[in-house]
Formats: structure tokens, C-alpha cells, sequence
């Protein structure tokens, strides 16, 4: 379970959505400010994910091959087949993206976003979850045995991990607001031109990760 959690965190950690959306909150007026509720509103979630699982499941793990287990399992492997088949989605649709913009000779309009309130970021930061991987981490949560307390720095340390570019982008942005500003839109521009490889490559390296787990235990 502990490794399962780890990948998936690090690979919601990796997402460049969320991160881009968020550069843009706080380099909009009162950012810091949005930016915690942002970041709020993004732990909320996962903090209610794991504890909507851990109530259903009583804070233990079914036994193996028990219906529980199976459903988990087989609710991981869909959402691990989905993954491989977006990244594979995007990598088409880049291609595709690519071929016109050679033929056109130009480059694509840099998106905008203007969050007008702390409620509004908030909003956007349930939006934007990568709900599919929050979804495996909540099929990985059914395995954890909550009378240990190990079970519980684990939970912490997946909270934590996938939080942890929004929350250095936050601590950044308290200590050094002018410079923090700068480099995050600075970083954002950057990540405009390489989110495509980075969401194919996040997708497809966890996505093959759960279906080749998942048909393991569902067939040994």
C-alpha cells in the first residue's frame, strides 16, 4: 500500500495543470491569500477522499479475494487502463497540435485565468484535481489498517507529497512575494510548452503501474 501511495502521489505531484492554475492565483491580486484557500480546497479533498474510504471500510482492510478486495481491485485496473488510454490521447492530440502549428507557422495563444476571490480559488482547486489519480490513491486507502499508526504517516506522507509543489509555491510566495510572482509565471510559461509531455508521460508511467498491479493480484 505504502508504495502505491507514494507513486500516486508523486505522480499528482507532477501533474502541471494544477500547479500552472495555481501560479496564476497567486500572481493575481491578494495571491497569497488565494493561494491558501487554493491550497485548502486541494488538501480538503484529499483529506475527505480518505476519510469517506476509511469510513466505509471500517479502518480495515478486507481480506483478500473477499468482493471488497476484488471491487478495489477492479475499480484500480479501470483506472489504470483510463490513464494509459489518456496519455495516449494526448499524445495524438500533440501530434496533432504540432502538425498544425507548423503548417500555420504560428504559436498557440498563451491562456489566461482571472480568479476574482479566495471562494473562487477554492472552487477552482476542486476543479482541477487530477480526480482519476485521487480516485486510485481512494482504491489503495481501502488496504489501510487504521489501528496502526503507521497507517496513518503513511496517509499523511501521500497528503503531503502530492501537495508539495503547490505548498513550496505558497511558503515561496509569503517569504518573497515580488520574486516568487516572477518566477511562477516565469515557470508557468515554461510548463505551457511542455505540459502535453508531462501529462503523457505522468498518465501513461502510473497508469501501466496500476493495470500491471492490478491484473497481478486480481490473477495470482
Amino acid at each position: 500500500m505504502v508504495l502505491d501511495l507514494l507513486l500516486i502521489a508523486l505522480a499528482i505531484a507532477l501533474y502541471p495543470l494544477p500547479l500552472m492554475a495555481f501560479a496564476l492565483v497567486v500572481a493575481s491580486p491578494r495571491g497569497v491569500v488565494k493561494g491558501l484557500a487554493f491550497l485548502l480546497a486541494w488538501l480538503g479533498c484529499l483529506v475527505a477522499v480518505i476519510a469517506i474510504v476509511l469510513a466505509l471500510t471500517g479502518g480495515q482492510p478486507p481480506s483478500p479475494r473477499s468482493p471488497p478486495s476484488v471491487v478495489a481491485l477492479a475499480l484500480k485496473l479501470a483506472i489504470g487502463v483510463w490513464l494509459v488510454l489518456y496519455g495516449l490521447h494526448r499524445y495524438r492530440r500533440r501530434q496533432a497540435r504540432a502538425a498544425a502549428r507548423g503548417a500555420s507557422g504560428r504559436a498557440p495563444a498563451p491562456s489566461r485565468m482571472d480568479v476574482g476571490s479566495p471562494w473562487a480559488a477554492a472552487g477552482l482547486a476542486v476543479l482541477i484535481q487530477p480526480w482519476g489519480m485521487v480516485a486510485a490513491g481512494a482504491t489503495t486507502v481501502v488496504q489501510a489498517d487504521a489501528s496502526h499508526a503507521t497507517t496513518y504517516l503513511a496517509l499523511f506522507g501521500f497528503c503531503l507529497l502530492a501537495s508539495s509543489g503547490l505548498l513550496a509555491a505558497e511558503l515561496y510566495m509569503v517569504f518573497a512575494p515580488e520574486a516568487a510572482q516572477a518566477r511562477l509565471l516565469r515557470m508557468r510559461r515554461w510548463m505551457e510548452g511542455h505540459k502535453d509531455e508531462a501529462i503523457v508521460f505522468v498518465c501513461l508511467l502510473l497508469g501501466l503501474w496500476l493495470t500491471g498491479q492490478s491484473i497481478y493480484q486480481l490473477t495470482g
